[in-house]
């Protein structure tokens, strides 16, 4: 299984790659087990979060864009209310 992927992002940049155009996602803090069908890339606004994995752990906080792998199984744990952009047909060859 792919691993999270996460980068550094100022807000400028990412608008660059189109994410006021996204689907818009909040969460006020809580806990619980999530599974993506196909692969998300995200771009997180403001928040915190602590993911899980059964390979890793991944902090996830503001100006950070995450790409969450296809048929990844994780739990959130949203320490902080979550405000992120997602999509499901980003082509990665934008950050290069």
């Amino acid at each position: 299984m792919d691993k999270i992927k996460v980068f550094q992002l100022s807000y400028k940049d990412a608008q660059g790659l189109g994410v006021d155009t996204w689907n818009r996602w909040n969460c006020e803090p809580s806990s619980f087990g999530w599974e993506y069908p196909e692969e998300e890339t995200a771009y997180v606004f403001d928040g915190d979060v602590i993911v899980t994995t059964e390979d890793e752990e991944v902090h996830i906080k503001e100006n950070m864009l995450v790409i969450f792998p296809k048929g990844l199984k994780c739990h959130w744990e949203v320490k902080k209310r979550i405000n992120k952009a997602y999509t499901f047909h980003f082509d990665k060859e934008q950050l290069k």
